[in-house]
């Protein structure tokens, strides 16, 4: 059995084009060989699934806000009132105190 010089060359012939990629590991060449190179070009597309992203959120919105806020509601406002409250009554007691030492 001889192989010529020729024909040894001619074996490896058909994978030169294949073994040519830098880009690409050698055993996933052929995984990747309908994929071009770009040189760093990004390509970005939404899916149709997501290209509402926003009206289910501002369809929602309203009732969520309310919600929130009524849920938190007493405690805002609870604590508020007393603080308004501790801040009226402070000031009432000091125009007293200052009205009974006038003279």
């Amino acid at each position: 059995f001889y192989i010529s010089k020729l024909e040894s060359i001619m074996v490896f012939s058909r994978s030169r084009p294949v073994m040519a990629r830098y880009d690409v590991s050698t055993h996933m060449v052929k995984w990747w060989k309908g994929h071009t190179h770009l040189d760093g070009q990004v390509t970005r597309s939404l899916s149709p699934y997501e290209q509402q992203i926003m009206v289910p959120w501002l369809r929602t919105f309203p009732k969520r806000a309310y919600d929130k806020f009524m849920d938190s509601f007493v405690y805002w406002g609870g604590a508020g009132v007393l603080t308004i409250g501790t801040a009226v009554l402070a000031d009432e007691a000091d125009a007293a105190q200052d009205r009974s030492h006038r003279y």
